[in-house]
């Protein structure tokens, strides 16, 4: 099957799943398949319970009520993905941004026979930028590198960022709790931060997605990339 016809498949079976888990779809999916990554890009995503307690203050209500759906969906998801694409997930992370009702699921294979150019201009000053975030966040990671996988989606790698307490906090269990802090922290230094990563890019930023492997130390990020015509 050809890679396009593999993204589109995805999204009519990602759509269904979501559905059937959260009782409403996105109104709009894409699916991009640039080995070893693959990213699912959805907008409008939002059913009308999380609508209603967003309306309220309830967004971290809605944050832990899908970071838990997650939990059984994401190997459902990481099977999905094998079984029409026939790339085996060995990394599965998400993201939302409730306010624009937006979401991401990236896929990372072990894919080592496959290489690709996903090189940019001006990569160094964005690693840089990234770096300088991560070290108010936490700290600077031990290694981190961007691809432009296309024209509209540019994901960031990360691995060593983790610090001593929140090892700690992730032993004694506290891991959901961490992770809503960080989403909130890092999402927040980044979108401080969209102006200059625009300049850098030649672009207007859409969206920007962040989530962590604790147990690998890892973490991705994500800009959803409108270019400048």
């Amino acid at each position: 099957m050809g890679i396009k016809k593999s993204q589109l498949e995805l999204a009519s079976n990602i759509g269904r799943l979501l559905r059937d888990h959260f009782g409403k779809g996105p109104e709009s999916i894409f699916v991009t398949i640039s080995r070893p990554y693959i990213t699912v890009y959805l907008r409008h995503f939002l059913t009308p319970m999380e609508q209603a307690l967003i309306n309220e203050k309830h967004e971290l209500t809605v944050e832990e009520t899908r970071d838990k759906l997650m939990l059984g969906l994401a190997p459902e998801m990481m099977e999905l993905i094998k079984n029409v694409s026939g790339l085996k997930i060995e990394e599965f992370y998400y993201d939302w941004t409730l306010a624009n009702a937006s979401g991401i699921f990236v896929g990372i294979c072990a894919d080592d026979d496959f290489r690709a150019d996903y090189s940019y201009p001006e990569s160094i000053k964005v690693d840089m930028e990234i770096s300088n975030v991560s070290k108010i966040a936490e700290k600077a990671p031990n290694q981190i590198y961007s691809h432009q996988l296309n024209p509209r989606t540019l994901i960031v790698i990360r691995k060593g960022i983790l610090v001593e307490i929140e090892k700690m906090l992730i032993e004694l269990g506290f891991e959901e709790q961490l992770t809503i802090a960080k989403r909130k922290l890092e999402k927040g230094l980044l979108f401080q931060r969209k102006e200059l990563f625009e300049e850098y890019l030649d672009v207007q930023i859409d969206d920007i997605f962040v989530n962590w492997d604790f147990t690998l130390d890892k973490s991705t990020i994500v800009f959803i990339l409108n270019p400048n015509k």
